[in-house]
C-alpha cells in the first residue's frame, strides 16, 4: 500500500491559502503513485476557533465546498483515494438554538468532519467527529459513531476517526483496562486499515527532539487491543478478527491561537497478540511537507 500523508500548519481561516499551499505539496505526487493521500483535521480552515460565531463564515457543505472541491480534484489527478477534515455546515433541520440565558452563545452550528473521494473523484462518503474536544464544544455537533469503509484493495476495510475521537467519552473515566471503543470498532468491524486526522497538541514533553515520542506512545497505547496480549474478539462478531490492521495518524504542526501541534504523523502496524505496536514511520514535530511511505500489507 502506497501512502501520501500531508503534514504543514495551516493559518486560520485562510482557506484558499492553505488549499494552495496544500496544491503545492501534493505537485510531487504521481498518479497512479499512490493508493491514498491523508491529510489532517480541519485542514483548510484551521482548528483552533474561539466560539461558534468565528467559526461560522469558514462552514462547508458535504460535496460543495473547498475542501470537496480540492479533494475531488486531486483524487481524480491522482487515481487514488484523498481524505481531508473540515467543518462541514448543518442543515436547518439540525440547526441547535442558543444557550439557555446567553443569546450570545451559539450552539451546534456544524460539525467536525472528514470527507473520502475515490479514484474517479466521485465522493464515498462522510464521518463526524464522534468524540469532542473542548475546542469542538463551542461550535460542533458529535457524530453518532465511528465509520468504515469497504474499499478495493490494498486499502480494504478502512475505519475512520478524528483526533478526541482515539479518547474515551469524556463521561466515561479510563484506565488500563479500558475503554478502547476506537479499537473495539476496528475489531468488531475486521478493520485493515484505521486512519485518523487529527489537530492533536504537542505534549510539551523533550521539545528539543525531533518527534514527539511522548505523543506516539500515547497514540500507541490508545490502541492497545489491536496490539496486546492475545488476539481479542468482540461479542456478537462471527469469526475471527482482522489479525493485523495499519494505523495512520495525519497530524498537523504549526501553532494557532496559543495552541501548539505535534506534527509526528505516523504509520504503526498493529499486530493483535504480537505484545507491541511496530512503529514503520513518522514525521518530525515541526516538519512541512509530504511524506510517501510503502508499507507493506498482507494483501
Amino acid at each position: 500500500m502506497r501512502v501520501a500523508v500531508v503534514q504543514f500548519a495551516p493559518k486560520i481561516g485562510r482557506v484558499q491559502e492553505n488549499i494552495e499551499t496544500a496544491r503545492k505539496l501534493c505537485e510531487q505526487i504521481k498518479p497512479h503513485s499512490v493508493d491514498l493521500v491523508c491529510f489532517p483535521e480541519m485542514v483548510f480552515t484551521g482548528y483552533v476557533f474561539p466560539d461558534a460565531r468565528s467559526i461560522t463564515p469558514h462552514l462547508e457543505q458535504p460535496g460543495k465546498g473547498p475542501t470537496s472541491r480540492f479533494c475531488a480534484d486531486l483524487a481524480a489527478r491522482l487515481q487514488c483515494h484523498v481524505v481531508a477534515g473540515y467543518p462541514e455546515r448543518l442543515d436547518d433541520r439540525e440547526l441547535g438554538g442558543t444557550a439557555a440565558g446567553n443569546e450570545n452563545a451559539i450552539m451546534s452550528v456544524g460539525a467536525n468532519s472528514a470527507i473520502l473521494y475515490g479514484p474517479d473523484g466521485a465522493l464515498i462518503g462522510g464521518y463526524r467527529k464522534t468524540n469532542l474536544f473542548e475546542i469542538d464544544m463551542t461550535w460542533a455537533k458529535a457524530g453518532t459513531g465511528f465509520a468504515t469503509f469497504s474499499l478495493p484493495k490494498p486499502l480494504n476495510n478502512v475505519s475512520m476517526g478524528i483526533c478526541m475521537d482515539l479518547n474515551p467519552q469524556q463521561s466515561v473515566k479510563w484506565s488500563i483496562e479500558g475503554p478502547y471503543e476506537i479499537a473495539d470498532h476496528c475489531i468488531s468491524k475486521r478493520s485493515n486499515l484505521l486512519i485518523l486526522l487529527n489537530a492533536w497538541l504537542d505534549s510539551g514533553s523533550k521539545a528539543d527532539e525531533q518527534k514527539d515520542w511522548y505523543t506516539l506512545q500515547y497514540w500507541a497505547s490508545r490502541l492497545k487491543p489491536l496490539w496486546a496480549g492475545s488476539p481479542l474478539s468482540i461479542e456478537g462478531v462471527q469469526g475471527t478478527p482482522a489479525d493485523e490492521t495499519i494505523v495512520i495518524i495525519c497530524n498537523r504542526c504549526g501553532e494557532e491561537n496559543g495552541k501548539t501541534f505535534a506534527g509526528t504523523s505516523s504509520v504503526f502496524r498493529m499486530r493483535q497478540g504480537s505484545g507491541r505496536p511496530q512503529l514503520l514511520h513518522a514525521m518530525e514535530r515541526h516538519e512541512e511537507g509530504v511524506a510517501l511511505w510503502d508499507i507493506p500489507t498482507g494483501s
